[in-house]
């Protein structure tokens, strides 16, 4: 089984189109079911996700009010860890149509014939067929994403990782539910979009295996205006870097 999470915040002018394009996704020999986190929408994303659920395989979880993305995350991965088989895996995706999901079976491919436990849709992947890319990106959040990346890898070097901030991801069944064994609710600490990189130093420390493929990221067909903080963002990377690197606050869990 397939499982798409999506962390949801007033999503309405693209979930429809989002969930369209979910639904036509085929996996040989493996149906998909999708949990959307909405995380205190105050547009009609709750009546159109209501909608959906009569249509399709689809779970709602509610936060109330408005948490944030590492929030809505970790509710969705704890609701999942208890749901899955270890064989299953967790494609998390953004609501706002800048990741196709017809990536979603070649990253389930991959991690099959290879045994990864986390394969990423990067941007800076590059395979004999095509690179990762960027359409539609202002140049600072490509800075910020770019010297993220590169300032995340240099300090936690996670192997087969390039893209330490982008939310389109494949979990492993196995790997989402030792994760939740050895580090329960601070799987995920972080509230905003740092909670990316820190779930991939955390999986990292437990002996994921990780890799990626290309990801084309189509911000010019995001729905609704960016909710990143950039100075905020920033400066919570920083953070991240001096607990984890700096202060060794994961030494105090197995490393698995």
């Amino acid at each position: 089984m397939i499982y798409f999470l999506l962390p949801a915040y007033n999503e309405e002018s693209g979930m429809d189109e989002l969930l369209v394009r979910i639904s036509a996704v085929k996996f040989p020999d493996e149906n998909a079911h999708i949990v959307v986190v909405d995380d205190g929408s105050t547009d009609s994303t709750p009546g159109i996700l209501n909608r959906w659920t009569e249509k399709i395989g689809l779970t709602v979880l509610t936060h109330k009010p408005n948490q944030g993305l590492g929030r809505a995350m970790r509710t969705g991965l704890a609701h999942l860890a208890d749901t899955v088989n270890e064989s299953d895996a967790v494609i998390a995706m953004d609501s706002d149509n800048t990741h196709d999901p017809l990536l979603a079976p070649r990253m389930r491919k991959k991690q099959l014939e290879n045994g990864f436990d986390v394969v990423i849709a990067s941007r800076y992947a590059v395979d004999e067929n095509e690179p990762g890319r960027e359409v539609g990106l202002a140049w600072h959040r490509k800075i910020l994403s770019r010297g993220a990346s590169i300032i995340l890898s240099t300090s936690f070097n996670v192997i087969g990782a390039k893209d330490y901030t982008c939310g389109f991801r494949l979990y492993s069944g196995s790997i989402l539910k030792k994760a939740t064994k050895i580090y329960g609710d601070d799987l995920v600490t972080e509230k905003n979009f740092v909670c990316m990189a820190e779930i991939l130093v955390k999986l990292n420390r437990i002996g994921a295996k990780i890799s990626e493929v290309p990801l084309t990221l189509r911000y010019d067909l995001k729905g609704g205006a960016s909710k990143l903080r950039v100075l905020k963002t920033i400066l919570r990377y920083f953070n991240l870097i001096w607990r984890y690197k700096i202060l060794g606050e994961l030494n105090k869990y197995p490393a698995g």
